[in-house]
């Protein structure tokens, strides 16, 4: 199977929460830490590096931010190798916001690549769904620590 267009991971979700505190969500340690990772070197600030760790899983990632328009876009730089992520923030009626990850940039093969969006979009839509949860109802559901449980081969 040959691919014609590199793949990209894309996932979005409607968040019943005004579009600052959303953006707030995704730029403040103290709130993502609720839902994504469990801990952080700082708030995301545009050319500043952060450093974000999981640590139920031993893992770590740089995260560069080359973009920020405050309440409507970040773009970022993290993994190795690196790839691109874009958020859009769209402020919707009713204090609601519609947020859209994109996740490019992917390196290896093609059938390496397709594997790394389908395992993007779905790290993504757990991301989402977390901060849904999170934002609109003050639950931490854990979704991301959960995906890979001990004892489960990935």
């Amino acid at each position: 199977m040959e691919i014609d267009k590199a793949p990209t991971a894309e996932t979005a979700m409607l968040i019943r929460r005004p579009v600052a505190e959303v953006f707030e969500a995704i730029v403040d340690p103290a709130v993502t830490t609720k839902f994504w990772f469990t801990h952080s070197s700082g708030r995301l600030d545009e050319g500043k590096p952060v450093e974000w760790e999981w640590r139920m899983y031993g893992v770590s990632t740089t995260a560069t931010v080359s973009e920020i328009v405050r309440n409507e876009k970040i773009v970022m730089q993290w993994s190795d190798p690196p790839t691109t992520v874009v958020w859009t923030f769209t402020e919707m009626p009713g204090d609601t916001t519609f947020l859209e990850v994109r996740n490019f940039g992917f390196a290896g093969s093609g059938d390496e690549q397709v594997k790394q969006a389908v395992d993007s979009t779905g790290g993504f839509s757990l991301v989402l769904a977390g901060a849904k949860a999170w934002l609109e109802q003050g639950l931490t559901l854990g979704l991301v620590g959960d995906r890979h449980p001990k004892g489960i081969s990935a």
